[in-house]
C-alpha cells in the first residue's frame, strides 16, 4: 500500500514538474525587462512584432520575441540577448561583440553574420555562407562548421 501510494506521488510531481516546464505565456513589449525593450526598441523598431511571450520553467524564465519577417529575438530573464536569428538578414553589427565582428569581417569579408547564440562559456555565430563559427568566452576561435 505504501509502495503504491510512493509510486502514485512520484507521478502526480512528475507530470506537475512536466506541465510547469513549459509554461509559455504572451506577453506585450512593454511587459519585457526594460533591457530586452531598449534592444527591440533600438535595433528592430521597424519590425512589426508578430509574437511576444515570457516562457517560465522551474529554474529559469526567458523572453521571446518573434518578428513578422520571421526575426527571432531570445532573452534571458534580465533582458540580456541569448539569440539573435535575423532569417536572410544581417544581424545588427552593434549587437555583435567588437572582437567577433573583427574576426568575420578579416576572415569573411562582406559575408553577413545572420544569427549568434552565446550563454556563459561561448559564443556561436551562423553566417550568411552557412558557415558556424564558435568563440571561447575570451573570443577565440574553438570551432568553424
Amino acid at each position: 500500500m505504501i509502495k503504491t501510494a510512493l509510486v502514485a506521488l512520484v507521478a502526480i510531481v512528475t507530470f506537475n514538474v512536466a506541465a510547469m516546464a513549459d509554461n509559455d505565456k504572451p506577453v506585450t513589449i512593454s511587459q519585457l525587462p526594460a533591457a530586452a525593450q531598449q534592444i527591440v526598441k533600438n535595433h528592430f523598431g521597424k519590425k512589426k512584432v508578430a509574437l511576444a511571450k515570457m516562457e517560465s520553467g522551474l529554474a529559469a524564465r526567458s523572453y521571446d520575441v518573434i518578428f513578422t519577417d520571421g526575426t527571432k529575438l531570445e532573452f534571458d530573464r534580465a533582458g540580456k540577448w541569448k539569440e539573435i536569428d535575423a532569417g536572410h538578414s544581417a544581424v545588427p553589427a552593434a549587437l555583435v561583440p567588437s572582437p567577433i565582428r573583427s574576426y568575420v569581417k578579416n576572415n569573411y569579408p562582406g559575408v553577413q553574420i545572420v544569427k549568434i547564440e552565446k550563454d556563459r562559456k561561448e559564443y556561436e555565430v551562423k553566417l550568411k555562407t552557412g558557415i558556424e563559427i564558435t568563440f571561447n568566452s575570451k573570443y577565440q576561435v574553438i570551432d568553424i562548421d
